[in-house]
């Protein structure tokens, strides 16, 4: 047999499995898990800013459900998903507390904020108490009886002593953002939101900042739910919203820091 003809049929029949064979292509890393947040609905710009940079330095994905804490709270005590839940109060937290909903031991205090008003442009509106003059008819809030931005207004204006003056003009809404929103879309000539809120207004400005000393504090408990399909995670990503970075975020948006010292 020629020798041409035998390296021809040698190359046909075991042709695949002598054929040089190039770099191999590496195996797809495993994706990991996303961490499941259920947040207050105020929160929501400083977390998407914070979760840009935290999936940066690779601590992996996150997903928010922001919505009033009143609705969160009912949902992952009725069992809904969640990893994280982050109330805009205590009270809320301690709905899913007394639930068995919250991983024990694994809560703390996160934030703090402070009441603000917000008003259209070229409102008169300086004090609270200009929220009695005549031309000032509807002033939106949280609704008192279920958002904690709206308990935390109910408060502050008995204590200030304008509840009872106030209160045929308030417009209660389904959360804090929609107080906002109200202004905006000029459907109210003010709201009492919170300061973090203030600085998200598309077209309101900020007309006046309740001191603390006048507000019942206004914290925001953290929490790992008990049910986290992704515990490991939560863990992460909440020692990151305790960290340096995600406290200039916190800062930038008008929350206070003086609630992590706890």
């Amino acid at each position: 047999m020629p020798l041409q003809f035998a390296a021809l049929l040698l190359a046909a029949w075991f042709g695949p499995a002598m054929a040089p064979r190039g770099p191999a292509t590496p195996s797809p890393l495993p994706q990991q898990a996303p961490v499941l947040v259920s947040a207050a609905i105020s929160l929501t710009d400083a977390l998407v800013e914070i979760e840009k940079i935290y999936r940066t330095t690779g601590g992996g994905p996150v997903r928010f459900n922001f919505a009033g804490s009143n609705v969160l709270a009912r949902q992952i005590a009725n069992g809904a998903p969640a990893d994280i839940f982050i109330s805009a109060d205590l009270v809320q937290m301690q709905y899913v507390e007394k639930a068995g909903a919250v991983a024990p031991g694994s809560s703390f205090y996160l934030l703090g904020n402070a009441l603000a008003i917000v008003t259209p442009p070229g409102s008169s509106i300086r004090t609270p108490r200009d929220l009695a003059q005549p031309s000032v008819r509807r002033i939106a809030i949280g609704d008192p009886a279920a958002v904690p931005a709206g308990f935390y207004a109910k408060q502050y204006l008995e204590r200030a002593g304008l509840w009872n003056v106030l209160q045929s003009k308030l417009l209660p809404l389904v959360n804090v953002r929609a107080a906002l929103a109200a202004v905006d879309n000029g459907g109210a000539d003010a709201a009492i939101v919170y300061h973090s809120d203030a600085a998200t207004s598309r077209r309101s400005v900020l007309a006046f900042v309740v001191p603390r000393t006048e507000t019942p504090w206004i914290i925001y408990p953290a929490a790992i739910v008990k049910s986290a399909k992704n515990r490991a995670g939560a863990e992460r990503f909440l020692a990151f919203l305790r960290g340096a970075e995600a406290r200039r975020i916190f800062a930038d948006f008008n929350f206070s820091p003086y609630i992590w010292i706890h």
